[in-house]
């Protein structure tokens, strides 16, 4: 069993960065590409995005490409989402997940974390 363990939402100003952490439980972590989610209230969960398990490739939605970058550390068992130049359309509750369920790695993951929420608002 995987247990996945976001830290790092918080309030920040619009123009500004956070950075999110996804600290994985379990050996099969490196093994497994690591996506980034986010949903707002009455939204759907919208796909941010993704890396190989090796982390050489890289996925993002057009909305936060050039401005937010994933990477991981497998040595630590930990993602992370470098979010810069934040909007207040970033506002959202931000998911870890591991192991897609299928190849597309803009859907299905088999293991989520709990979320961490991201306010962007002066």
């Amino acid at each position: 069993q995987v247990q996945l363990v976001e830290s790092g939402g918080g309030l920040v100003q619009p123009g500004g960065s956070l950075r999110l952490s996804c600290v994985a439980s379990g050996r099969t972590y490196r093994s497994y590409p690591m996506g980034w989610f986010r949903q707002a209230p009455g939204k759907e969960r919208q796909f941010v995005a993704a890396i190989t398990g090796g982390g050489g490739s890289t996925y993002y939605a057009d909305s936060v490409k050039g401005r937010f970058t994933i990477s991981r550390d497998n040595a630590k068992n930990t993602g992370y989402l470098q979010m810069n130049s934040l909007k207040p359309e970033d506002t959202a509750a931000y998911y870890c997940a591991l192991r897609p369920s299928t190849s597309d790695y803009a859907g299905g993951y088999d293991y989520w974390g709990q979320g961490t929420q991201v306010t962007v608002s002066s």
